[in-house]
């Protein structure tokens, strides 16, 4: 790595700061669109394409971008459509985003520039992230620096390899918290509980969740991470050795450096490695209050989605906006409760449809009644009252054995017909026999059956007969 400062090998390498300069104006997003377009185009022809061709891209970009307004610098006076492209063509080759290179023929052929598309992809990767993932790179080091024998044998080429896997380890935390707080983002601006509950189910548990999160926590990186970095710092560095045969290795690699440089490169790998290890369970603890930040932001979220979904959900809305603005960056203090004035929140009339009918009423919980003792001797008058009542219930019961104690009663033998209006019942108990008698008659335990007559002909209304008081649709009654 050479020992220039970043900021002049980076602008020596773009040719200057308007390699920058055209994505930090306000017209940054036509200069993306128009861009990832140009290298799209480019990346699909290897030999680069026709200045009209460009031309052609970039005017399709300004027409969707019809309000982009381009500084004097940008753009000299206003002209057609085709006239524009021209001149923003013209543009992105200063800023060295194009080339053109000259050639011997009449053609002219657009190159995009090789930093250009790393910058587009970089760009891209931001704008559309992968989802988050965590591997076992940072416990593989862990067994890596654990393994006596390989460490003997390779101790250069090992420690190299933990380097790469913990710096690729440490990206994947980084990209699990940016992915958790991307995600508390979308949540906040959900609209409607079905987006919340998307958010939650839908993305978030799929793609952190059920994945990297519990990879993370299945890792037990908490326990194995302190031993690993007490290792390199107590065994590794005190074995002179191992130091040895590690400073040797960089020497074979790089004649050209001096022993003492090697040893350097040697300690300066060690101590990257211990200060990414010690990175490790920070961003870990720092996954975890994003985790739970999000699901405590998702909780709340669902309650004022559910609390502001109705015909009042527009004044709600407003309201709480209004107060977000007013009180952007504030907290309210008990002590000084200054509030700005806020719109009027008007309750909506109260009506219940079905009357307070339909409001819970809580059961009345009474004391309970002390049960006084039964006398333990019975006279013969209460055991006499006791059979009466008995007899009366199972007399009056509404039963099988009822209805055939009355079927039995009709005169005539097994098969006998007796029509409706040729019942004779008791006063007494006219109706409750009836209702026995039709209510069991298709029982198992009937001894009868009925015989109605508007079953074989249903085109004509039946007679009805009067059964003491009672009117009640012709019938027969056969015995079985």
């Amino acid at each position: 790595m050479s020992n220039d400062r970043f900021s002049s090998a980076l602008f020596k390498e773009t040719r200057g700061p308007a390699f920058f300069r055209i994505l930090a104006g306000k017209n940054a997003p036509f200069y993306v669109d128009a861009l990832s377009a140009l290298e799209r185009e480019a990346t699909d022809s290897t030999e680069g394409i026709s200045r009209e061709v460009a031309i052609g891209l970039i005017e399709e970009t300004l027409e969707a971008h019809p309000g982009v307004e381009f500084e004097p610098d940008e753009l000299a006076e206003s002209r057609d459509l085709r006239e524009k492209a021209r001149n923003l063509l013209d543009v992105f080759i200063k800023s060295h985003w194009l080339e053109e290179p000259p050639r011997r023929d009449w053609r002219r052929v657009i190159l995009f520039d090789a930093h250009g598309a790393t910058m587009i992809a970089a760009l891209k990767k931001i704008a559309w992230p992968d989802a988050a993932v965590f591997t076992d790179k940072i416990t593989g080091v862990c067994s890596m620096l654990a393994d006596d024998a390989s460490l003997a044998e390779q101790p250069w080429q090992t420690i190299e390899n933990c380097l790469a896997n913990v710096r690729d380890g440490v990206n994947e935390l980084r990209s699990m918290q940016k992915s958790v707080q991307r995600h508390t983002r979308r949540q906040l601006e959900e609209e409607t509980i079905q987006g919340n509950l998307s958010v939650v189910f839908d993305e978030y548990t799929d793609q952190i969740s059920h994945s990297c999160y519990a990879a993370l926590v299945r890792s037990r990186l908490p326990i194995r991470l302190p031993d690993t970095v007490e290792r390199i710092a107590g065994h590794i560095y005190n074995d002179a050795a191992m130091i040895n045969a590690m400073q040797e290795e960089v020497m074979k690699r790089f004649p050209e450096i001096t022993a003492d440089s090697a040893r350097s490169r040697v300690h300066a790998a060690l101590d990257e490695l211990i200060e990414l290890l010690e990175l490790v369970l920070p961003m870990a603890d720092e996954v975890d209050r994003r985790t739970a930040d999000f699901t405590r932001r998702s909780l709340a979220r669902f309650r004022y989605l559910q609390d502001v979904t109705g015909e009042r959900r527009t004044e709600l809305k407003s309201f709480f906006e209004v107060v977000n603005q007013s009180l952007s960056g504030r907290k309210l203090q008990q002590s000084n409760p200054s509030l700005p004035e806020l719109p009027q929140l008007l309750l909506p009339t109260v009506k219940l449809p079905a009357g307070l009918d339909t409001l819970y009423s809580p059961p009345n919980r009474r004391p309970p009644l002390e049960q006084g003792a039964f006398e333990d001797e019975v006279s013969d008058a209460d055991r006499e009252s006791g059979l009466d009542d008995m007899q009366r219930t199972i007399r009056d019961s509404l039963s099988v054995a009822r209805a055939n104690r009355l079927a039995a009663a009709l005169p005539g033998g097994k098969g006998t017909r007796i029509e409706s209006d040729a019942l004779e019942l008791p006063e007494d108990a006219a109706a409750g026999d009836l209702i026995a008698l039709l209510l069991h008659a298709e029982a198992p335990d009937a001894r009868y059956r009925l015989d109605v007559s508007r079953v074989a002909d249903e085109n004509q209304s039946p007679p009805v007969d009067t059964i003491s008081t009672t009117h009640v649709e012709r019938f027969a009654v056969i015995k079985k």
